[in-house]
């Protein structure tokens, strides 16, 4: 019997997706665009809701302590959710909320997340993975910064005292949430993997956050991209 999530493979072939990350950059962006397009938002991103004006047609969490953290607002969200079966027991599924398994990916990049997702060390690359399911052609990432400030070592659990200064919003990680701390280059590791799959395939991956320091994918002008889709 095939999957729940079979039925959304290639659903969107040929068409364009908007990733919408969550650093700081967000802030200074123009995002009333994104209430046109497909978009797949991550993480907290429901903080920013009221504030820049849009909805998200997907969304992914794999992170435990993102899920830990927000799981009565994560349930509450109207749209089509892919959570990690690690915390699956706090976000049950339901007609929207689809579990993966990313505790024992098949691969390093899941064509077929029915089979599995691999977390890459970053959300972004398991958007990706799933960006890649639903058949997109061409995925445009905002807010993805790629520069954080943080002590200790890639990966260590932190207490955040303070605001956060990472992410759009200072009470992301901040005033004593727990984090762990960015792997960047493990994560640019699955940057170049994405990009690889996705152009063995002829789809693209482009970066279009505002001053990002992330080097991995071809670059474009935000505003100039969705002035007009022939850019694309």
């Amino acid at each position: 019997m095939p999957s729940r999530l079979q039925s959304l493979h290639n659903r969107h072939h040929g068409e364009t997706v908007v990733l919408v990350a969550n650093g700081p950059s967000l802030n200074r962006m123009d995002l009333s665009p994104l209430r046109r397009e497909n978009v797949i938002g991550m993480n907290k991103i429901f903080l920013g809701f009221k504030r820049f004006r849009f909805y998200p047609r997907y969304y992914v969490a794999v992170n435990a302590k993102v899920i830990e953290q927000s799981a009565e607002q994560i349930k509450a969200l109207n749209c089509v959710k892919f959570i990690s079966k690690r915390r699956g027991d706090l976000v049950p599924e339901d007609g929207l909320t689809y579990h993966l398994d990313t505790k024992n990916p098949p691969a390093r990049f899941c064509h077929d997340i029915s089979q599995g997702l691999h977390e890459g060390w970053t959300v972004t690359y398991a958007a990706l993975q799933i960006a890649y399911f639903l058949g997109f052609t061409r995925v445009v990432i905002i807010g993805m910064d790629h520069r954080f400030k943080y002590s200790g070592a890639p990966n260590e659990a932190r207490v955040v005292v303070g605001p956060d200064p990472n992410h759009f919003s200072p009470d992301y990680f901040g005033h004593g949430q727990s984090w762990d701390n960015p792997d960047l280059v493990r994560s640019e590791e699955s940057y170049r993997v994405a990009r690889t799959e996705f152009e063995k395939d002829g789809r693209r991956i482009i970066d279009a956050t505002l001053d990002g320091a992330c080097t991995i994918f071809e670059k474009a002008d935000f505003t100039t991209l969705f002035k007009t889709h022939e850019a694309l």
